[in-house]
């Protein structure tokens, strides 16, 4: 598991202080919903996308690691993964992100996985 996938990659365009939120995301084959929450967090950067009507309005977390590019004149974030990768992940709950240290490993696990 690449401890990496937690962070922004170097080449992505990330500038700390940016609000993301609202940001459209981009799936390698396509259109997955809109940035609803971020963190800059060293160590835990992540985005929570809401997906709308896609997948029936699950809310799905996107370590910064899948970031390929951050476009901000077209507020657009490109990520490495599928539409159907996004759609298979856990979903977020925002209770037990909260209230449990060891939450974000599922999704380290999920996304640590290679992909195509």
């Amino acid at each position: 598991m690449s401890e990496d996938i937690w962070g922004y990659r170097p080449t992505a365009g990330y500038q700390q202080g940016i609000d993301l939120v609202g940001y459209k995301v981009e799936a390698s084959d396509g259109h997955i919903g809109k940035i609803d929450k971020h963190s800059e967090d060293v160590g835990s950067s992540y985005l929570v996308v809401d997906t709308g009507v896609w997948i029936f309005g699950k809310r799905v977390l996107l370590p910064a690691g899948v970031i390929e590019r951050i476009d901000t004149a077209a507020e657009t974030i490109y990520v490495n993964r599928t539409k159907d990768q996004i759609k298979d992940a856990p979903e977020f709950d925002e209770g037990k992100h909260a209230g449990e240290p060891t939450y974000l490993e599922q999704f380290a696990r999920y996304y640590g996985q290679p992909h195509m």
